[in-house]
């Protein structure tokens, strides 16, 4: 009977024992389950309607963001103050971007001074344009840069004549204003105001403004429209220009770098793609869909492919190893500081600040080199070797040497 008792105490034992540790064993797998269903933050990432808006989009729709374990969401913004504004706070991870606008920002042009906005890679070359509006037709024709400055001063007889670019000191700021320093125009008798890019065939037809700068399709749209035509295009000014960039959020830089370089590979892959000149008939029925640039298909396709119906009866311009680039073996995407600093030398040249910055630190600061060389060497992209080096300007051939700001300065002739 005591050994009956005994064996039936051992067996509670071992039960209890075992049901503990199947308890524990259990747990463990329910918080392994639970670790390994938390989905990572989703990435998002803005764009502006405009056609150099490609590889964002091109890299969601071939699937590349997929194929490298990101899960990303591209989201339409109204302008680039809306751009700006979403990158500093963190509602937007990264951002389809000018160029310069993170010099613009920082140095207070476009935005609070000393906020930082960061640049990971580039997007593209080329790709934009100055449009008149049909009150210069007959007056000035294509690159006709000799006749604009009297066709102004014609003009602002019977009215004031006014040009729109897209965001203060942002690229399009900047093209226009130094074809306007190139034609003789002085910029502080005319008016220059910030529409967004899809604004400005509308306001064009109002009357709202003689010319604007901005990227395809809207220099495009506007000759298709009869709204104005393309008087000059953005690599006719600088072949080869730095346009747009990838800029992220300094936060998710910084917190989520490997993450941030698998999606630097994904637009990388969507930027080779697009360089291939078959694939881009596909991108313009993509990119022209109502939720991303929506217009005009066949438009889009045709400045993608280097062809610009001028518009004004100006006939057909082709260009052939100069119209918009996303890759060029690798040329595009390589963020340089040296034309950072052009761009902030031309803030000082146009009176957008009163002082010269310090270019090279700022430069520094806001361009990701180190990231960027790491994946490109990562994907076997050659990185180029010319920055810092001196580079001309096509439209007046002037010579600038990033490491020498203020001597370069010194080439222009004086605009006031």
């Amino acid at each position: 009977m005591k050994m009956i008792l005994l064996i039936k105490k051992a067996m509670g034992l071992v039960s209890r024992t075992t049901v503990t540790v199947c308890s524990v064993l259990l747990l463990l797998m329910l918080l392994t389950s639970t670790v390994g269903s938390v989905k990572k933050e989703k990435i998002k990432i803005g764009f502006i309607p405009l056609t150099d808006c490609a590889p964002i989009i091109m890299a969601k729709e071939l699937g590349l963001f997929a194929k490298y374990g990101v899960e990303v969401e591209v989201t339409k913004e109204a302008s680039w103050a809306n751009v700006r504004d979403k990158l500093l706070t963190g509602e937007l991870d990264g951002a389809h971007c000018l160029f310069s606008m993170p010099f613009s920002v920082y140095t207070g042009v476009g935005g609070k001074a000393g906020s930082e906005m960061q640049i990971a890679m580039m997007l593209n070359n080329n790709g934009q344009a100055i449009t008149l509006s049909k009150e210069f037709c007959g007056q000035v024709g294509f690159k006709e840069l000799k006749k604009v400055a009297p066709a102004v001063a014609a003009l602002k007889k019977k009215k004031e004549v006014t040009f729109a670019m897209t965001f203060p000191g942002g690229t399009h700021d900047i093209w226009l204003r130094y074809w306007l320093a190139a034609a003789g125009v002085d910029q502080r008798k005319v008016g220059i105001i910030t529409i967004p890019p899809p604004q400005m065939v509308a306001n064009m037809k109002v009357d709202n403004m003689e010319g604007y700068c901005v990227g395809e399709p809207w220099n495009g749209i506007a000759a298709k429209q009869n709204a104005g035509f393309t008087h000059i295009a953005s690599q006719d000014i600088w072949k080869n220009h730095p346009e747009k960039a990838f800029v992220v959020n300094k936060k998710f830089s910084e917190g989520r770098r490997e993450e941030l370089k698998l999606v630097m590979k994904a637009i990388l892959d969507a930027c080779k793609w697009l360089d291939v000149p078959a694939n881009r008939k596909k991108a313009a029925a993509v990119l022209s869909k109502p939720y991303y640039v929506n217009a005009l298909t066949d438009v889009i396709e045709a400045r993608l492919m280097g062809t610009s119906d001028l518009g004004c009866e100006l006939g057909v311009q082709k260009y052939k190893d100069d119209y918009m680039m996303f890759h060029r073996n690798g040329d595009v995407n390589f963020p340089r500081k040296g034309q950072a600093i052009w761009f902030m030398a031309q803030y000082l040249r146009f009176g957008l600040i009163d002082t010269a910055p310090n270019y090279k630190q700022i430069a520094d600061k806001l361009i990701l080199s180190d990231l960027y060389n790491e994946v490109a060497k990562s994907m076997a992209v050659p990185i180029p070797a010319d920055d810092m080096k001196p580079f001309t300007i096509k439209l007046d051939n002037v010579t600038f040497d990033p490491t020498k700001p203020a001597e370069s300065l010194k080439l222009y002739k004086p605009l006031f």
